[in-house]
């Protein structure tokens, strides 16, 4: 027997954590004869919510039961805090990523890779000057992320999340093996100048451009890279400006959504990481799909003025009600 969610949407992120559930194909519940208090949407949704108000979980319960997310997810119960920690252990980083690539536009031409650090422990700069007056401070954990962005709407394809040091080849390497994207166009910094990363960037369907480092002093200064796509990468493309976008969606995370990491164990760390990414790319399709819907509406108004001038007051009325009225308005002056 099936059940039925919400037909309505009450806004935005409503409708799009409702497509975003219905895309993944996840069952209502995971088990079969146990516990069916909550549907996995009302999950997702709700730790969706709780990484997006950036509190503990205790405050987020606390400003969630005076919220109208109640009605919009259809909840008879509000969960405690135990149930709600239990639910961010629950969705291993399978299930987050099958969820991630839903968000993923569906054509891609021209993207970039890029690695950045996260802090992993908030700590007080005050108290960290005043300590080290005292003596060597403990250690600071840290989190190394990669992502690989789509140029055009400045979304996330993929990411990568590490509490060690590593190079960015190698993270690269297993980001561009998992891609299923083909004949698309990659950028990256000095540090991916590399000829066996451009070889297993090409199998797997990415035409990518790195700019190759300097050669040594001592070398003669006719000689060339090594390498056929290092040579190819000689000459600067076009578009390599457009890298720098990667660096705007690094500083949007870190200033709007990722201050820093509050999960202690990495395979924690990497699921709250994860989550803040499906958020962020949900952000990107409303925002998108708002502007598409603003230039919609420029587009009625100005091809109705250009045929009609006389009826610019009337038409600016009908604008302001609902734009399908225009439509109805523009049948009734052809019919005439």
């Amino acid at each position: 027997m099936l059940q039925k969610i919400l037909p309505k949407h009450c806004n935005r992120l409503q409708k799009e954590l409702l497509n975003l559930f219905h895309s993944s194909d996840l069952p209502m519940h995971f088990n079969k004869t146990g516990n069916k208090e909550f549907t996995n949407y009302q999950r997702i949704s709700m730790m969706i919510l709780f990484f997006r108000s950036k509190k503990s979980l205790r405050e987020f319960l606390d400003e969630f039961q005076e919220s109208k997310w109640i009605s919009y997810l259809g909840l008879k119960k509000i969960p405690a805090k135990s149930t709600l920690h239990d639910w961010i252990g629950l969705f291993d980083m399978k299930i987050i990523r099958k969820i991630h690539q839903i968000t993923i536009p569906n054509e891609i031409l021209l993207t970039s890779i890029d690695g950045t650090g996260f802090d992993s422990w908030q700590r007080s700069r005050h108290y960290e000057k005043r300590a080290l007056e005292i003596g060597r401070l403990p250690y600071m954990p840290y989190a190394k992320a990669d992502l690989f962005i789509d140029i055009k709407t400045q979304e996330i394809i993929d990411f990568s999340l590490i509490t060690h040091r590593e190079h960015d080849v190698r993270v690269a390497e297993r980001i561009f093996k998992r891609n299923k994207i083909k004949n698309i166009h990659g950028m990256g910094d000095g540090a991916y100048d590399s000829e066996p990363f451009h070889e297993i960037a090409r199998a797997n369907g990415i035409v990518f451009y790195a700019p190759v480092r300097k050669n040594d002093k001592r070398s003669f200064s006719w000689k060339k890279p090594s390498g056929k796509y290092r040579r190819e990468c000689v000459e600067k493309p076009c578009y390599y400006g457009q890298r720098w976008i990667n660096e705007t969606v690094n500083s949007v995370l870190k200033r709007t959504q990722i201050h820093f990491l509050r999960s202690k164990k990495c395979h924690m760390k990497q699921r709250e990481f994860a989550w803040h990414i499906v958020y962020y790319n949900i952000k990107r399709i409303i925002k998108i799909s708002s502007q598409e819907e603003i230039q919609i509406d420029k587009t009625f108004f100005y091809s109705i003025r250009i045929i009609y001038p006389i009826r610019t007051e009337q038409l600016l009325f009908y604008l302001s009600i609902h734009k399908f009225l225009i439509i109805g308005f523009l049948y009734i002056l052809i019919k005439r």
